[in-house]
């Protein structure tokens, strides 16, 4: 007994290794704020393990673990009043399909964004953090960086425009 109980632990814990991030990345994609993402991907795992889930492949797997994430930020919604329903998240299940199991999963992606945010230097990179890791507003940005909001807002759209010309150019992919 105590053996299937290390097992059921062992392959949980890969389950957990290998789809943690794309359950976060849904739940940002959904509306998940970055607290709130990471709050229901572990109250995500913590209702599969309660369920005795047992995997059949990854597609089911990330396919059964976006259902409870879509369901618990469902009720985190409700429970803040707000009136969502499934079928809300119909396009929205239909785009995720869509950008990460037939495109290949933001794998690729990450790995073109970290490598083309070495190119970025000075304010600008310093802009992209505070922005993106702090959610820091472009007014709080000025502020810190000694500018004009309005100059945080163009050094931002010229940073990011940057950004996905580079991504472009290391994915082959156009602009949409």
């Amino acid at each position: 007994m105590q053996v299937a109980s290390i097992d059921r632990k062992s392959t949980f814990e890969r389950i957990i290794h290998a789809h943690q991030r794309g359950v976060w990345r849904y739940l940002r994609f959904i509306g998940a704020g970055r607290t709130e993402a990471d709050d229901l991907t572990q109250e995500t795992f913590l209702a599969a393990w309660k369920a005795d889930f047992e995997e059949i492949n990854d597609a089911a797997t990330a396919g059964y673990l976006r259902t409870v994430a879509k369901s618990r930020f469902l009720m985190m919604l409700r429970a803040k009043g707000r009136r969502i329903t499934e079928t809300d998240f119909a396009e929205v299940e239909a785009d995720w399909v869509q950008l990460v199991e037939q495109d290949g999963g933001w794998d690729d992606r990450t790995i073109a964004l970290e490598e083309c945010l070495q190119g970025v230097q000075g304010k600008a990179r310093e802009a992209i953090d505070l922005n993106y890791t702090k959610d820091m507003r472009y007014a709080e940005i000025a502020e810190r960086l000694g500018m004009k909001p309005e100059g945080v807002r163009t050094l931002m759209k010229r940073v990011i425009a940057k950004l996905r010309e580079c991504m472009e150019r290391k994915l082959g992919w156009p602009a949409e």
